[in-house]
């Protein structure tokens, strides 16, 4: 039934200038293309809509994930690029530095521009 299709990620944005710029600036992307529905950039393979609604920055959840891998690499240029990584402490998860070891993969978290969480990991 999927086997050609593609899938992709859905963001919303308050402010879809604001995002779009954060998201050039942060990842270093330019969309891939533009209209009336929002942003989409590509993200390893993967694509990433962008979208504006008042309803941004309200999920408590991660909405979207990067595998690297080199995790110290990259929270290390993101870091050089402005974001600042959560800390958690909490019943199964907890962070040192901004880096959560689970099983068999290191995950950090931190939130874009319109407050969507994003988790970068390596797996082990």
């Amino acid at each position: 039934m999927f086997e050609s299709a593609r899938a992709y990620s859905i963001l919303p944005a308050s402010d879809l200038e604001r995002a779009v710029r954060y998201w050039k600036d942060t990842f270093d992307l330019d969309p891939v293309m533009t209209d009336e529905t929002g942003v989409l950039f590509e993200v390893g393979g993967a694509r990433v809509l962008v979208y504006e609604t008042q309803f941004a920055g309200t999920a408590q959840n991660t909405a979207f994930g990067i595998d690297t891998d080199d995790l110290d690499a990259a929270m290390t240029e993101l870091r050089s690029r402005g974001v600042a990584f959560a800390d958690y402490d909490m019943p199964g998860l907890k962070t040192v530095d901004g880096i959560a070891d689970l099983d068999g993969e290191r995950s950090a978290w931190f939130t874009d521009s319109e407050g969507n969480i994003i988790a970068i990991g390596q797996r082990t």
